[in-house]
């Protein structure tokens, strides 16, 4: 039985992650914080209903000892590293923290499974974000770098690590350069949950007014049960190698919200305000991916269309609600 370690299998990719590995056979391992199993039904809610399938390990991305402890345990066949100060925006508030933790514990995990399981088939968890000021549309496997944000920078770097891993010690190590990829295990504090569940607040009589920042932004926005299969899937390759992940769609916050509110028969203009306060200090106005090379090299490509996508995550956040019965 193969062993997959999931940095970060508490959120919303570690834990479509962690299903899919399981149904693939595998002995599942995730690093949680200590405070998580000190509060799982608040901090463990996406992987609440496999718990008892997972074997979860207390460890810090702050903490080298604390990795290398786990990877010596475990010695994975297989490690994907998701675990990140993840929320763009909180990045610009505590630069020092997002990129300490970012690319130490991106180091110390590519660290410790060189020492400990240098067998071990790495992968990480790039962001479209790297990209920031693109110089060309869209953006693919060979479109230079420009973070824009704290956040981006330390994906940059990550990446690069992953890189230098692979060429200078031969680690098999991928990195997945993901575009947004959503879902109803999204975080609220993300545009795209914002949106759907402050609709479905609307929808059910419970808010009157959704506050956002830039409606002119474009996004690629994929389904993350999408995504999680492409992850797998380069880890299965002879070689490692780096892949954009992507839909090749493209769509505005506007068209987004447009669509969440259209959805429930609801007229946006209605009850949008624009939040100057909520727009990133140094803006990404465009971000579309082009996934020809995983198309080619993997036989991936994106299932969940935008308006699907959309739907999905206003049904579950009017279900979430109504179950709640705020």
């Amino acid at each position: 039985m193969k062993k997959a370690f999931i940095t970060g299998i508490t959120g919303q990719d570690g834990s479509y992650l962690a299903e899919f590995l399981l149904n693939k056979g595998y002995q599942v391992h995730g690093m949680v914080r200590r405070v998580a199993l000190e509060d799982p039904e608040h901090r463990l809610w996406r992987i609440r209903h496999i718990l008892d399938k997972l074997v979860l390990h207390s460890a810090s991305l702050e903490s080298y000892a604390s990795i290398f402890n786990v990877i010596d345990k475990i010695k994975p066949d297989e490690c994907y590293h998701l675990a990140a100060q993840s929320f763009v925006s909180y990045s610009f508030e505590d630069e020092f923290s997002t990129i300490n933790t970012n690319i130490n514990g991106t180091h110390f995990v590519l660290s410790a499974i060189k020492e400990k399981a240098p067998k071990c088939k790495f992968y990480f968890a790039g962001s479209s974000e790297q990209f920031g000021l693109v110089e060309e549309t869209p953006q693919n496997e060979n479109t230079p770098f420009h973070p824009r944000s704290p956040y981006g920078i330390s994906k940059v770097a990550g990446f690069h690590l992953t890189q230098n891993y692979r060429e200078a010690y031969g680690l098999f190590a991928c990195n997945g350069i993901l575009f947004n990829h959503e879902s109803p295990r999204r975080g609220f504090e993300f545009v795209s949950r914002k949106i759907t569940h402050t609709v479905a607040k609307i929808k059910l009589g419970f808010n009157e007014k959704l506050h956002i920042g830039n409606l002119e932004a474009k996004r690629d926005w994929g389904f993350a049960g999408d995504y999680i299969n492409a992850m797998w899937l380069m880890l299965q390759e002879d070689k490692p190698e780096d892949y954009v992940i992507a839909t090749g769609d493209v769509h505005s916050v506007k068209q987004f919200l447009q669509q969440a509110f259209n959805y429930v028969g609801l007229n946006w203009k209605k009850y949008v305000v624009i939040d100057k306060k909520l727009y990133r200090p140094a803006e990404v106005n465009i971000l579309k991916g082009d996934y020809s090379k995983a198309k080619r090299k993997l036989g991936w490509k994106p299932v969940v269309k935008f308006e699907g996508l959309v739907k999905m995550m206003v049904d579950a956040d009017i279900e979430i609600l109504k179950r709640k019965n705020i």
